[in-house]
């Protein structure tokens, strides 16, 4: 962590003021591997060996789905205020209320978020405050409250959701070797939010396979961020494969509950897992991360054995239930 932090806080500034921003942003970055640490799956696994519920993240989820949120940043219940109030209050406390409101279950609070956000590009800040609210809102079983946060952080980092964005963080990921972290998690969230997701995956995957595990790290939560079709696959790799534990954690985590992919996405990752499963070129470590991932993203409290898991999956994969329901609504 000291290292991480040192990396953080060093530049060509020097003085009082160079001192205190270089503290304020080991704060935010520490408290992101703190969060980033808690969705790691290692712990939850003995947990999920008996039942742990499927995570909801379809994007079409209603209220009543969305849950509650599974941070450990505990926010307080949010403040009501009426539309006149709220309209008198600067946009960066309307952002953190909004996002406040988002995290309880208010609908409305949700939506006026997502109307407001793009404006609120220049005229938020990414204060410590508002950072913290967006990692309890990307730790929501929600996946619409995770996107809102998204969203946020670009807005509070004046990242517009545009091609010009994504190359200047790739500006930065090359100048800037000891400072990738954020800026592969924020180009992951580009990509998300439909800039440019092919040049992004493209960046990620080169930095995936970088000889640093720190940038290696980031280029997964990039991924992870990143959140379509097309990052499963690496992520599946990098968990089978990649010579860092730590980063094969992180991929087994991504996979299974962090990050902005949808529940098909990871159902979609559950037969490549079952290969694993009984793979003997993987070491036990890396086999127990499978099952554990495999736990995580269905819910099924099945332990460690390859047999039961393909047993399971035979009566409970989606795709075999498609042409039956199609064939139900041509006859009707």
């Amino acid at each position: 962590m000291t290292e991480l932090q040192n990396q953080i806080c060093s530049g060509n500034e020097s003085g009082p003021e160079a001192k205190t921003e270089g503290l304020r942003r080991t704060i935010r970055y520490t408290s992101l591997l703190i969060l980033l640490g808690g969705f790691s799956l290692v712990a939850g696994f003995e947990t999920a060996r008996t039942t742990l519920p499927a995570p909801k993240l379809d994007s079409d989820l209603k209220a009543q789905s969305s849950s509650h949120s599974v941070s450990s940043v505990r926010m307080p219940a949010p403040e009501n205020k009426t539309d006149a109030e709220f309209k008198r209050l600067a946009p960066q406390q309307q952002a953190e209320r909004l996002l406040e409101r988002a995290m309880h279950d208010d609908e409305p609070s949700l939506d006026l978020l997502r109307e407001k956000v793009d404006g609120w590009r220049g005229h938020i800040k990414n204060t410590d405050r508002l950072f913290d609210l967006v990692l309890a809102a990307l730790n929501s079983r929600d996946l619409r409250v995770r996107t809102a946060a998204v969203d946020v952080d670009l807005a509070a980092n004046n990242l517009s959701k545009s091609p010009e964005s994504v190359a200047l963080l790739i500006r930065q990921l090359q100048g800037d070797p000891e400072g990738r972290g954020m800026a592969l998690w924020r180009l992951g969230s580009l990509g998300n939010r439909g800039v440019e997701p092919e040049r992004v995956l493209h960046s990620l995957l080169t930095y995936a396979h970088n000889r640093s595990e720190h940038t290696r790290y980031w280029a997964v939560e990039g991924l992870a961020m990143l959140g379509n079709d097309a990052a499963v696959a690496p992520l599946l790799e990098l968990l089978t494969h990649d010579p860092s534990p730590r980063i094969r954690e992180r991929a087994a985590s991504s996979l299974g509950q962090s990050g902005m992919l949808t529940r098909e996405e990871r159902l979609a990752a559950v037969p490549h897992l079952l290969n694993f499963a009984d793979d003997d070129s993987l070491n036990t470590t890396t086999r127990e991360l499978v099952y554990g991932t495999l736990r995580v993203i269905t819910g099924a409290p099945l332990g460690n054995d390859a047999n039961a898991w393909r047993e399971w999956w035979a009566h409970h994969d989606p795709a075999r239930e498609r042409p039956r329901q199609r064939t139900v609504v041509l006859r009707a």
